[in-house]
């Protein structure tokens, strides 16, 4: 048969059971920490000055001469001895001195903690805005590359207005080329339909054509006759 696990009262105490804290007769003595951090670092300023050395000195240099000069009944720490009070004093002095430099060196600390930690995310956040720039510049760099820039719309323009002008210099040539067929073809010449006609008219226009023709040719020899005379010398007359 099985083995019984043992029950485990409630009442019991284990080592697995919190123990509860037991009630104070006294309150607990808690100072505010800002205000106490806060003197303690006035204090612990103050005997990192040169004027604290002063009065220190001044205050033992004081002490000492007045247990030493002054008379028996009024001194209050005997030289012989080796002013005990003074020696205490001075201990004192130290052993309260070392706990509050080192309050304000851990106050200090945790200061610099804190900035330390907000100049890390100051630096992540100047790192993450810079990178998102770099992005942005990169996407407007990829976006500019179909704008046409400046350079650009003025080859653009170059080319444009050059073969404006071409057309223009194309058309004057062209009408400058009209006019001047113009000038020197003023008759138009038309070419008559010729009809059909019967042998015995095409034998008399044939004859017609040539009498015109003949005609012409003496027209014509006639002023080159006359310029040839024009153009001779007086004295090649005889």
């Amino acid at each position: 048969m099985a083995e019984r696990t043992p029950i485990i009262p409630v009442d019991s105490k284990g080592l697995d059971t919190p123990m509860q804290a037991k009630e104070r007769f006294l309150p607990r003595f808690s100072p505010n920490p800002d205000a106490f951090g806060s003197a303690t670092e006035k204090f612990a300023r103050f005997m990192g000055t040169p004027s604290f050395l002063v009065w220190m000195t001044i205050f033992c240099i004081v002490w000492i001469l007045w247990n030493t000069i002054a008379p028996e009944p009024v001194r209050f720490d005997s030289a012989a001895l080796g002013f005990t009070a003074l020696t205490l004093m001075l201990s004192l002095q130290a052993s309260y001195a070392a706990p509050l430099l080192l309050l304000a060196q851990n106050r200090q600390d945790d200061r610099d903690r804190v900035s330390v930690a907000e100049d890390r995310q100051r630096a992540e956040r100047n790192l993450s805005d810079t990178e998102y720039l770099t992005r942005e510049l990169a996407a407007l760099r990829i976006a500019l590359r179909d704008v046409a820039t400046r350079d650009y719309v003025r080859s653009e323009l170059r080319s444009v207005l050059e073969e404006l002008i071409e057309t223009s210099d194309g058309e004057e040539i062209r009408l400058r080329s009209k006019s001047k067929k113009k000038d020197r073809d003023p008759q138009t010449t038309t070419i008559k339909q010729i009809k059909p006609k019967k042998k015995d008219q095409e034998d008399d226009d044939a004859a017609s054509v040539t009498e015109e023709k003949s005609g012409s040719a003496s027209v014509d020899e006639a002023p080159a006759v006359q310029q040839d005379s024009v153009s001779k010398p007086k004295g090649d007359t005889v």
